[in-house]
């Protein structure tokens, strides 16, 4: 693949990542900006609060999608390990940061799982046990996606040392680099949620929220 071809792949990954579905569904169904209700965030968990269980369900469906059609479509082109890894980090970069939506979306959990998931299938299953345990100890989906964002990298690290699955053969360096790049932007835009989390007003899985 040419370089010109290699950043070809990386912007249509941020592209792809632009589109907020939480935003596009919320508003069609309840014509408004899930940015101004709940909690703020542009992600399913949010959308959960402000529209209930079925709009959640395919906000949280379609991001992952998105994802996971990044890296996927990347390999599909033959692209070097560099640019799949790439495409993994600017998928959710485009979710973060939505050219589309003034640059104002989501924390780039779900999307970050379909992305990284597709790059090391075996490291995201351990890290799914460990993001499912936190969330039914202490119902706060903010903490398990922080938690799950620090221990993706490691969860990587430890399948390409002991030479389980995929997370050997395909990507190496990058994809723990892409691992690492996500996990740190991911636990970044969690902040705010990491300080509510400290003073105890953080609002718990289920729980309508309107603190931002």
């Amino acid at each position: 693949m040419t370089a010109g071809g290699g950043l070809a792949v990386l912007g249509g990954a941020y592209l792809l990542g632009s589109i907020s579905w939480s935003l596009l569904i919320v508003r069609a169904v309840q014509g408004r900006d899930v940015r101004t209700v709940g909690s703020g965030n542009a992600g399913a968990t949010n959308v959960l609060r402000a529209a209930g269980k079925g709009p959640a369900a395919a906000v949280l469906l379609l991001d992952v999608g998105k994802g996971v059609a990044a890296v996927a479509a990347a390999r599909a082109l033959s692209a070097p390990p560099p640019v799949v890894g790439g495409a993994a980090v600017a998928v959710v970069l485009g979710h973060v940061f939505p050219v589309f939506f003034g640059f104002r979306g989501g924390k780039g959990v779900a999307t970050s799982a379909g992305a990284l998931g597709a790059l090391a299938p075996l490291a995201m299953g351990l890290t799914l046990v460990v993001f499912l345990l936190v969330v039914s100890w202490k119902r706060y989906m903010s903490l398990g996606s922080i938690v799950a964002a620090i221990v993706f990298p490691f969860a990587v690290l430890l399948c390409q040392r002991a030479g389980w699955g995929r997370d050997t053969t395909e990507g190496g360096t990058w994809t723990l680099l892409a691992a690492a790049l996500i996990g740190a932007l991911v636990v970044v835009k969690h902040a705010a949620n990491l300080s509510r989390l400290r003073a105890g007003v953080e609002p718990r899985l289920g729980q309508r929220g309107t603190v931002r």
